[in-house]
């Protein structure tokens, strides 16, 4: 009767052991059995395969932090900041703020006939200013009331502008006229008008000037030429 029994006991108990191995089999496809305790594999993602990306699939973007500059090699801050300085210190002197045109307002000016060369007059600016200027091309001569303008003699162009610092003259000749007595409609002036030309040619550079002529007057005629101005009083007797 035992045997019977023990028989009996396992056809009963044998379905139910076959469906619980079915149901763990089941479990474990679905990836809800019990696993291994063993370590654990970390989890991979395509993002996290690529590196410099987000989970997104964008590229990353590495923000420095705070404290961080962008900075040159250690020791030439110094340097290029001198440098700056000595480049701002250059541009500040040539700056048209500094630099002023030469006029009967910031000069003295005289007319002096000269003995040499013959029938020459010399025209004498002094900087009465604190500022530098500039005496721009050629004086503009008007004796009495004459309709005209004496023209400038084109060989006496310097390379460079006249410029004068505080207390330093500039100067232009004056040929008054021909020493051979070509020239015509001569005449004995008592008064001279000085006018200053600006930054372009025949520009207003300013207040005029009214030298003070010889009591006596001076003579003139067609001939009446003057040269451009001139850094050196030699440079302007020369023609």
């Amino acid at each position: 009767m035992r045997t019977l029994h023990t028989r009996r006991t396992a056809r009963l108990f044998a379905p139910a052991i076959a469906a619980l191995a079915a149901l763990s089999l089941t479990a474990c496809e679905d990836g809800t059995g019990t696993k291994d305790e063993g370590a654990s594999a970390p989890v991979s993602s395509p993002a996290a395969a690529q590196p410099g990306k987000t989970d997104s699939g964008r590229p990353a973007t590495t923000t420095p932090a705070p404290d961080e500059k962008a900075e040159g090699p250690k020791g030439t801050e110094g340097d290029d900041k001198a440098a700056q300085d000595d480049a701002n210190a250059s541009d500040s002197a040539a700056a048209p703020e500094n630099r002023v045109l030469c006029n009967g307002s910031n000069t003295k000016v005289t007319a002096q006939p000269v003995p040499r060369p013959l029938n020459h007059m010399l025209i004498t600016v002094t900087n009465t200013g604190s500022k530098l200027c500039d005496l721009t091309y050629y004086p503009v001569l008007r004796f009495d009331e004459m309709q005209w303008a004496p023209t400038a003699a084109k060989e006496t162009q310097p390379q460079a502008v006249t410029t004068l610092a505080p207390g330093e003259s500039g100067y232009a000749g004056v040929l008054l006229a021909a020493a051979d007595g070509s020239g015509d409609g001569g005449a004995t002036a008592k008064k001279l008008t000085v006018a200053f030309q600006g930054r372009t040619p025949n520009s207003d550079g300013g207040a005029t000037a009214t030298p003070p002529l010889p009591a006596k007057g001076v003579y003139y005629d067609s001939s009446l030429t003057v040269t451009y101005w001139q850094q050196s009083m030699d440079d302007a007797l020369a023609w």
